[in-house]
């Protein structure tokens, strides 16, 4: 997988067009994302990626990253909470999953291991949200 990202770059220069800055009147979320498409892929932090893919910016590139971290440690407590990053990246629409089936697939294995009891202390609606990622409709 690593040998298909470019971790010395920026979402700037692979997900062209390179985004101006924000307005003055942009909130925290718009200015914090515009920044970090200007951070090399390899120093984004989970808390950096969770926040790239709950705004769904460019995905093909951060997606990899965050399963990467994910089939090592699912419930990764990013920034807010445990499994977290979880959360945003199982939310991600099918048309970026489409480009990594197997990353889908490795991440669906590993979700089905998880205790139920752990699905259950995870925030309301999550339980239905990984059962939707695991058994697709």
């Amino acid at each position: 997988m690593d040998q298909l990202l470019h971790l010395d770059r920026t979402l700037d220069e692979l997900d062209p067009p390179r985004w101006a800055p924000p307005g003055s009147d942009a909130t925290h979320l718009v200015r914090k994302v515009h920044e970090l498409r200007r951070v090399p892929l390899g120093e984004l932090s989970p808390a950096d990626l969770r926040t790239l893919v709950a705004q769904q910016v460019a995905l093909p590139y951060v997606l990899p990253l965050a399963v990467r971290l994910l089939l090592e440690e699912p419930l990764l407590d990013a920034y807010f909470y445990e499994g977290d990053l979880l959360l945003a990246t199982v939310k991600a629409p099918a048309s970026a999953w489409a480009l990594f089936p197997d990353l889908q697939a490795g991440l669906r294995t590993v979700l089905t291991t998880l205790p139920e009891g752990v699905v259950a202390s995870l925030p309301r609606g999550a339980a239905e949200e990984l059962a939707r990622f695991v058994t697709p409709a």
